[in-house]
């Protein structure tokens, strides 16, 4: 039996963590719509909202009926993970990222009907969202990328080359 990599587990994990631990952080120090021009004032911003849909605003009031697509998400990671234990460093980061970003937006529709968002880039008006939005892109990217530079085909048995005898 194969084993799903420790790095994998360890970046699911920890991006599952720090997701939530912010999202507490934000839904007890803001209240809704409530802002703090930190860390760059004009630029990128602290506020709290809640989202019923999906990324960036889309399909609102229809969030929970995302929750197969999360759960497809992140199984689909972990069985990559375990059917071929051999992924690169780059495609096992964005794997964990993937999984830990959808299980834990999951984990914010199944508990509160909604997902909690408190990052803001104010100077272009970008749609707030969180650590679990920043894990899936980011992974998704990664993955894109190892597709593109990293993946080698399967190997197909080689033709026995013809003979006239």
């Amino acid at each position: 039996m194969k084993k799903v990599p420790v790095l994998y587990l360890s970046i699911f994990l920890i991006g599952l963590v720090v997701d939530q631990v912010v999202k507490a952080w934000a839904r007890g120090r803001f209240a809704i719509g409530e802002s703090l021009a930190l860390p760059w004032p004009g630029v990128f911003e602290l506020t709290l909202t809640y989202n019923k849909g999906i990324a960036f605003g889309m399909f609102q009031g229809a969030g929970v009926l995302f929750v197969p697509v999360a759960l497809g998400m992140a199984g689909y990671a972990t069985w990559m993970c375990w059917r071929s234990p051999q992924q690169t460093g780059l495609a096992i980061w964005g794997l964990g990222m993937l999984a830990g970003g959808a299980i834990g937006n999951l984990i914010d529709r199944v508990w509160l009907g909604k997902v909690t968002d408190m990052f803001w880039l104010r100077a272009i008006n970008f749609p707030v969202f969180n650590i679990a939005d920043a894990l899936i892109t980011v992974g998704a990217i990664l993955i894109g990328v190892h597709m593109v530079f990293e993946a080698k085909p399967e190997a197909t048995p080689q033709e026995k080359p013809i003979t006239n005898t």
